[in-house]
């Protein structure tokens, strides 16, 4: 329906400098923004006249300005983020939302959840009250249906695809946990990213991590392990991000380490299995994961590796159908290999890795909140890694945590 509204609208005149925006998309994620732009390039593949811009973090702010200003851009697909850097720094950019006929909300409950929804209500402000509005959301959660109050007409409508009682997660996708100690956890990580690369040539894999910086560790230790990895998370570049995510969507023979920026909307046709390491921040958060195998009616599978202080997560999927895996044999020459990587990688990913592990878990309720059972097990995380003592981590940060003079946390 956004198309046809561009469509039906007259094709801009040439010496019009700013022409209006009249679709505007907002999405949580840079890669979800990119993938929009990709498919509503390619629905306007016959109107040259039209065109699609993105506008994301981590690139340029000056260079979208020029783009805009050189370009046609009658559909807009942004993060809400970067899209208020342009309402409050671009010149004209502001009268050119004047002319918004559709807005569309993608994502919704997972923009709501990224902390937008300031930056959303000024942007609702900064179009025209007369448009269509579209929500598109997973879940409706409470802050969801406030979302509608205040994006959508009092009489819209809401279309529910989802029937009821029907099953959340892919019937085709066979669901499975591990629980390991950490300090078996990597030598267990290779042992299945191994047999399942020699049991299916087109394998595509998908490797959650908690943070960012745990992320990167596990793809360095794979990688040192000769295993064909690449890495998505929030400190890679954009540019970075976006090329590697068009390498995994058109490849096969490849595992994508990532943290969160890959879990949801993102489509990667025909992964072949979704390992997760460490404890999902929610249920839905495990859903949505384990969503990126399986799709289109394919055949999938998941694997939820957990610590055994972990295991009070799978209650809250217990009408799930997830089965207790067979642990993969590890002999004395993989853990030797495994041992070896480790050693390789450098001390500053081990060092991050530990801080964000620490930061990642002090937030979780169940978990966080005995200090000195949480430090007892980072310490493990620690060992696991091949370090003899944890790292130091600045006092400054320990206080924000609420970590100061904890026993056997060391700071500089």
């Amino acid at each position: 329906p956004s198309i046809e509204v561009v469509i039906k609208s007259s094709a801009p005149a040439r010496d019009q400098k700013r022409p209006p925006i009249l679709v505007l998309v907002m999405c949580p994620t840079r890669e979800l923004a990119v993938q929009a732009a990709a498919e509503a390039n390619a629905l306007l593949k016959y109107h040259p006249s039209f065109g699609v811009q993105v506008v994301i973090g981590g690139t340029r702010l000056a260079l979208e300005q020029k783009r805009m200003q050189a370009n046609p851009c009658q559909i807009l697909v942004a993060t809400p983020g970067r899209l208020k850097d342009h309402i409050e720094n671009t010149a004209g950019f502001a009268t050119r939302l004047m002319g918004v006929k559709v807005l569309v909300l993608d994502e919704a409950d997972r923009l709501l959840d990224m902390g937008f929804r300031k930056d959303i209500e000024k942007i609702i402000d900064a179009v025209p009250k007369q448009r269509q509005t579209l929500l598109f959301s997973a879940t409706v959660p409470a802050e969801v249906q406030q979302m509608c109050h205040i994006a959508l007409k009092r009489d819209h409508e809401f279309i529910n695809t989802v029937q009821e009682g029907s099953e959340e997660t892919h019937s085709q996708v066979r669901q499975m946990y591990l629980a390991a100690p950490l300090d078996k956890q990597f030598s267990l990580l290779y042992a299945l990213l191994k047999e399942h690369v020699a049991d299916d040539i087109n394998y595509k894999v998908i490797v959650f991590c908690t943070t960012a910086m745990v992320t990167k560790l596990v793809a360095d230790v794979l990688g040192e392990l000769k295993l064909n990895v690449r890495e998505i998370h929030s400190r890679k570049s954009q540019s970075y991000r976006t090329r590697v995510s068009d390498e995994f969507r058109k490849s096969k023979g490849l595992i994508l380490v990532t943290s969160d920026v890959s879990a949801r909307g993102v489509d990667y046709p025909d992964v072949t299995l979704v390992i997760q390491v460490g404890l999902p921040a929610d249920r839905q958060q495990y859903i949505h994961r384990l969503g990126r195998t399986g799709r289109k009616g394919k055949d999938g599978q998941g694997i939820l590796l957990l610590a055994p202080w972990e295991e009070f997560f799978l209650s809250t999927v217990k009408d799930l159908p997830i089965t207790k895996a067979p642990v993969p044999t590890v002999d004395p020459d993989t853990k030797k290999m495994v041992e070896r990587a480790l050693s390789r990688v450098e001390m500053k990913s081990k060092e991050s890795a530990y801080q964000a592990w620490l930061g990642y878990y002090n937030s979780n309720k169940k978990i966080g909140s005995d200090k000195f059972r949480l430090v007892e097990l980072a310490n493990e995380f620690s060992r696991s890694m091949g370090l003899d003592n944890p790292p130091a981590i600045p006092k400054l940060v320990l206080g924000k945590m609420g970590l100061r003079n904890v026993p056997g946390l060391r700071s500089r």
